[in-house]
């Protein structure tokens, strides 16, 4: 997928920094969660350092015909506003029913008190407003795309902007679905 226009100069920006990204791996740029609160809190935590892994409901990609990100995907996460915040790599992608997703996982989301209880009853939630979304009743067994990321290009405070983790000699990043309530045409589903 070619990076959309309103991102290119932050595409070319994190080129510059880390000249070994290619065109040809960017899968989209998204917002998390479903909310403005959410989207910014999240990015905000990935920003940090904290939050290196998301979940989607599989559910989700299929309808709306999007294939699920794979390990070297690249993905430029946006605040709710539109603004490209950073630009992630998927590292790892494991399919798991909710019920089965581990404690470890939970913990490198990053969110809340990062255990897995606490995972349970935020994911339980947000699922619960997907499943309204595409008209299916959660279950227990529901499949969750449990996305790995590190961070590879970060856009500093006022426009300036950075290379992350060692980004400089990076080559991958990360992806998401679904339909941004932001607009440009990118997508929003809990990463």
């Amino acid at each position: 997928m070619p990076v959309p226009a309103p991102f290119a100069d932050f595409w070319t920006q994190a080129v510059a920094r880390a000249p070994a990204l290619r065109s040809e791996d960017f899968y989209e740029a998204f917002c998390f969660g479903d909310s403005a609160a959410l989207a910014d809190e999240l990015a905000a935590l990935v920003l940090q350092g904290r939050k290196r892994a998301t979940a989607s409901l599989v559910w989700v990609f299929e309808a709306e015909g999007k294939p699920l990100p794979r390990p070297g995907h690249l993905s430029i996460v946006k605040s709710w506003a539109g603004q490209p915040l950073c630009l992630i790599e998927t590292t790892q992608l494991d399919v798991l029913p909710f019920d089965r997703v581990g404690a470890d996982f939970a913990f490198e989301e990053g969110e809340g008190d990062r255990s897995l209880e606490s995972w349970r009853e935020n994911h339980r939630a947000f699922f619960g407003r997907e499943c309204a979304r595409i008209a299916r009743p959660p279950r227990p067994d529901m499949p969750v795309a449990c996305e790995r990321f590190r961070l590879v290009y970060a856009a500093a405070p006022g426009g300036a902007s950075g290379a992350a983790d060692g980004a400089a000699s990076a080559g991958r990043i990360a992806a998401v679905p679904a339909e941004s309530s932001a607009g440009n045409g990118d997508s929003t589903a809990d990463r």
